[in-house]
């Protein structure tokens, strides 16, 4: 048998050093600056505001029974959610990203389109299919909790399915397969084979919905009202309407509590099950089976029921104007509405958004492959070990503090450097929030290569920068499709921030959508409408488009050990020997 022998141990050189200080630093400094450095100056202002430290508003705003009312709502709502979504996401994932039929793909573009739709949009296309008259009005589901939490399954469905298929399309079926041949049957098969290996990205999907719930604003607002708030509206409340920032500072420092008790319960729920998968990038889909049934039904239901009707909805009142079908609210994009209520056209702001998202995505994805690449070392010192854990946890951050103070805390702290009348403050700002994402839809699968792999490949002669391509960049560049795809479609339908800091002369399309459904006269109205359906679509192309680039890269393509000499041992080899020794 041929050793392989380990570059474990080697000392690293002064340029992999200097390269690694880099992927950590650079992420560190673009997140110290615009995302701690606002956030905190907000905070300060709140706790405080005399210049000295006053932690007695943490006693009377936890006095009030208001406070853990809304506190014990986000919990329910996010946590219902959350298990909802994952529970239909599951069979979601199977169907759409392990089995292949006719009308796949535009299947997979329709679960993606609501994670981007503006909330405001999503609460009223909602609040007309509960309110009466409407096709559910006879289930007295209006300003319910039932409805808020369906419409947050409705929002983070499509994250869910596609982080759990991304993973499990790239599984080796040989695992499944040899527990058949030993007698195992389909579903003890799936359960005791394929269920733990997809369970770090169940828990990495989970933690995400679960902080996007959580933080949920505009949908809650439209359709909960005061009855169903949740922390992140009563902050809006506090800062927008009362002024009151001593109390929207204490629950920004509690909304940050809870966001980090989950974080850290999925994290360990990741570790505990984390293992070195046997990964591929290219497993073929296979067809639709009659086992499939129960799957396929679910999904069926789900997207027709939770995600079509809403859509439908839309699509239904955006047609319609004084009671009459009609396309003027499509034609009347190209003006800036009724008695002007817009200072640019929608098809101008579509054209902010365009150019703003992919400013956004670009910044996104330097950061989040950095990140990855820093979180996916496995070091031998405990110390260095559990810097890598914290680093992990500060980069999910953003996903927990409210849109309304990272708006308010740019305006606060940028506004005297000049950066908050510019162009970049909008890609800056999307691009904090697209971050976590970036990063938790790239980690699991960069995470689950074999060390072994770096390893070999370094000591076949390949320098950092080879090893980087070669073992890492196939599985970046397989799951880069998707991130890309979710930072895009994040920064094109991201409301929260930008509204506090996009210019009149400039707005993107939300803002306009928000405008225009807030504006008095059918015009504005059905105008709003109609942006919200271009919006729609434009985001579903534009997550079409990533996945074919996905499916390029998904190619087989020749690696380092491959172009090697013919008694070149490949990496994948010496894993899958190493594994039957």
């Amino acid at each position: 048998m041929l050793q392989v022998p380990v570059s474990a141990g080697a000392r690293a050189t002064a340029g992999e050093r200097i390269g690694w200080a880099l992927a950590v630093a650079v992420p560190l400094a673009f997140l110290g600056v615009f995302f701690a450095w606002p956030v905190l100056t907000l905070l300060a202002r709140g706790l405080a505001p005399d210049g000295a430290l006053d932690l007695g508003g943490f006693g009377e705003v936890l006095a009030r029974p208001r406070t853990w009312r809304v506190i014990g709502q986000t919990l329910i709502q996010a946590t219902a959610a959350t298990a909802i979504c994952v529970a239909l996401g599951i069979p979601g994932a199977l169907v759409l990203y392990r089995r292949r039929f006719p009308g796949q793909g535009l299947l997979r573009g329709v679960v993606t389109v609501p994670f981007v739709l503006p909330s405001v949009v999503v609460g009223t296309a909602f609040h007309a299919l509960v309110t009466t008259g409407g096709p559910l009005g006879g289930l007295n589901l209006d300003g319910t909790r039932t409805a808020v939490i369906a419409a947050l399954v409705f929002f983070n469905y499509g994250y869910v399915v596609r982080n759990i298929g991304t993973m499990w399309c790239r599984l080796d079926p040989r695992a499944v397969e040899a527990a058949r041949t030993l007698g195992a049957s389909p579903w003890r098969a799936w359960r005791t084979v394929t269920l733990p290996s997809l369970l770090p990205a169940i828990a990495s999907a989970a933690a995400t919905v679960f902080l996007l719930c959580a933080t949920a604003y505009g949908v809650v607002l439209v359709l909960g009202g005061t009855g169903a708030g949740t922390i992140e509206t009563e902050i809006y409340l506090l800062t927008a309407r009362y002024l009151d920032l001593r109390a929207a500072a204490v629950l920004s420092v509690v909304q940050l509590v809870v966001i980090a008790a989950a974080l850290w319960v999925g994290e360990r729920a990741r570790r505990a099950r984390q293992a070195h998968l046997a990964l591929r990038t290219d497993v073929p889909a296979t067809p639709l089976r009659v086992a499939d049934a129960p799957a396929l039904g679910v999904t069926a239901l789900t997207i027709c029921g939770l995600l079509v009707a809403p859509m439908a909805v839309l699509v239904i009142r955006s047609l319609r104007r004084a009671g009459h079908w009609t396309l003027a609210n499509y034609a009347d994009l190209s003006t800036t509405g009724g008695d002007n209520a817009l200072l640019v056209s929608v098809w101008e702001a579509a054209g902010n958004s365009l150019r703003v998202a992919a400013a956004a995505t670009a910044i996104a994805l330097t950061v989040g492959v950095a990140v990855c690449l820093v979180l996916s070392r496995n070091p031998r010192r405990r110390l260095l070990a559990r810097g890598i854990a914290l680093f992990d946890a500060v980069f999910m951050l953003p996903l927990g503090v409210s849109a309304v103070t990272v708006g308010f805390g740019f305006l606060i702290t940028l506004a005297p450097t000049g950066l908050t009348r510019s162009w970049w403050i909008l890609p800056l700002a999307q691009a904090v929030v697209a971050v976590p994402l970036v990063v938790r839809t790239l980690l699991p699968g960069v995470r689950a290569i074999d060390p072994r792999q770096r390893e070999v490949a370094a000591t076949l002669g390949a320098g950092p920068g080879r090893v980087l391509a070669s073992v890492d960049g196939p599985h970046l560049l397989r799951a880069g499709g998707l991130a890309a795809g979710f930072a895009l479609a994040t920064s094109v339908g991201e409301f929260g921030a930008t509204s506090f800091l996009a210019r009149p002369q400039g707005p993107t399309l939300p803002v306009v959508v928000y405008r225009l459904v807030g504006s008095p006269g059918a015009q504005n109205q059905g105008m709003g409408l109609a942006a919200g359906v271009v919006l729609a679509v434009g985001a579903a192309a534009l997550m079409l488009a990533c996945e074919r680039l996905q499916a390029s890269a998904r190619r087989p393509t020749r690696s380092l050990a491959e172009t090697g000499t013919s008694n070149t041992l490949r990496p994948a080899q010496v894993t899958h020997r190493d594994r039957h020794k």
